[in-house]
């Protein structure tokens, strides 16, 4: 099995979003077995999100953020999609992949 390491940024930004969902579901007043169930996940894998752990699948801990009510970029659904779609805009401006230059080959000896 392969140990994965994460960036000091992402475990900060990983635990504060598991404060922000915790926090959320207590203020609600959500039991930790009745949230699992509005999202479709069992309690254990709800107890991981909530202490933090980098495994867990982005969009399971981005819909219990979103039934307990963390606003992670707005909750207006318009200006997420208008986000979207300027973010889609750029995409299209990008280049489709990213290449390696070509390194000239120095055979000036």
């Amino acid at each position: 099995m392969k140990v994965r390491t994460y960036s000091r940024y992402t475990l900060r930004a990983i635990s504060l979003l598991a404060k922000l969902i915790k926090t959320g579901r207590l203020e609600k007043r959500i039991k930790t077995q009745e949230l699992a169930e509005r999202a479709g996940i069992s309690r254990d894998l709800l107890y991981r999100i909530e202490k933090g752990d980098p495994r867990v699948e982005l969009g399971v801990a981005l819909e219990v953020a979103a039934i307990v009510g963390v606003p992670l970029f707005s909750a207006d659904m318009s200006e997420i999609q208008e986000r979207s779609k300027q973010a889609s805009e750029k995409l299209a401006l990008l280049p489709r992949a990213v290449r390696n230059r070509r390194m000239k080959a120095n055979d000036d000896f």
